[in-house]
């Protein structure tokens, strides 16, 4: 029997790339899938994957900066299952490209909306639940941009940072409680989140020179491993690591990379 067997297992964002793969893991597992984002025709379709492989899965559409979606999302569980034994936070979207260009309602309020409050709000509505049982697991869905800090990804690094000073504060507070949370924070990675965030000529030089992106469904069973063997954090792959070891010890040696990058690159009013 696997140790997640007839857990009941939300999840935000699934309707593709870390979310739908792990929505599958965790619905081998023989756990109960709750599946949610605002596309409902792919959700229908992954709950129909689900299902016709043995599995159990619900879709319910949530456009997940809105409170009532939200509380309907969670209620809805509620009255179907009775408890929420896992919440993966993963919804999320990205902006690449020079501060300067990013506009106000999208690549700032929206992003951080989506990244960072909708996180907040979402475990808000789920954490009663799991107080009142006295055991629970939120797996939060950061990234290494939440640990170090770079040029073109400002607005996003911003809410992952806060998306790390949330989980961290969090668990600190219902450990004692019973319930545990976790921060996933993953490197780059081959899902469709990667289209949707922008051209940057210096960005995406830098991005085909690492040559190394991870595929969503290494993600995902990642965020199945925390799911089987809790911890505070994880950050993939390791060697990101060393990187964030760096930033934190030396991080005069990091600013002055940067700032040579940024000074090689960052040619004002070119980049639209």
């Amino acid at each position: 029997m696997s140790k997640l067997e007839n857990k009941v297992v939300l999840i935000t964002g699934a309707s593709s790339g870390f979310g739908e793969d792990a929505a599958l893991m965790f619905a081998l597992e023989g756990c109960k899938v709750v599946l949610a984002a605002r596309r409902i025709d792919r959700l229908q379709n992954l709950a129909a994957k689900i299902q016709n492989a043995g599995g159990e899965a619900i879709a319910i559409p949530v456009d997940i900066i809105d409170p009532l979606d939200v509380e309907n999302l969670v209620k809805t569980t509620i009255d179907l299952y009775g408890q929420i034994d896992i919440l993966f936070n993963n919804a999320g979207i990205g902006r690449v490209d020079w501060f300067e260009n990013h506009s106000f309602e999208r690549d700032i309020a929206m992003l951080v909306q989506v990244n960072l409050i909708a996180l907040m709000q979402v475990t808000r509505q789920v954490l009663p639940h799991m107080l009142a049982r006295g055991e629970g697991h939120i797996i939060n869905m950061a990234s290494v941009a939440g640990l170090i800090a770079s040029p073109l990804i400002t607005s996003y690094s911003a809410s992952k940072f806060g998306v790390r000073g949330f989980t961290d504060a969090l668990r600190r507070e219902i450990a004692p409680l019973g319930i545990k949370v976790s921060g996933i924070y993953p490197g780059p990675a081959s899902t469709e989140f990667g289209q949707h965030v922008g051209k940057n000529d210096a960005y995406h030089s830098v991005s085909s020179v690492l040559k190394f992106h991870m595929t969503s469904e290494y993600v995902a069973r990642c965020v199945l491993d925390v799911a089987k063997r809790p911890r505070r954090s994880l950050v993939i792959p390791w060697w990101f690591r060393i990187g964030t070891a760096i930033d934190m010890l030396f991080p005069v040696l990091v600013d002055w990379i940067l700032f040579i990058f940024s000074k090689k690159n960052h040619k004002f009013g070119e980049d639209k």
